[in-house]
């Protein structure tokens, strides 16, 4: 099961692609693909007011593996 160790963030602050823990780096469409197939462990798909999909980190109790708090990676 893989999951999400890094993200990337656009100019406004959003998530725009997510690192793997294979190493492997994913677009936000397909973060949620994977996700929504069970492929990523730790996330759930949510849909924003503009009716996009993006991805959420299951609560947990712990702040630092939150989706925003993970490394950002270049």
């Amino acid at each position: 099961m893989l999951r999400i160790t890094a993200v990337k963030h656009d100019d406004k602050g959003e998530i725009v692609a997510y690192k793997l823990s294979d190493g492997k780096i994913v677009s936000k469409e397909e973060g949620v693909r994977l996700a929504s197939e069970g492929q990523i462990e730790g996330v759930r798909v949510g849909t924003s007011k503009k009716g996009e999909k993006y991805l959420r980190s299951l609560p947990d109790g712990n702040d630092d593996n939150n989706l925003d708090n993970l490394p950002e990676f270049q």
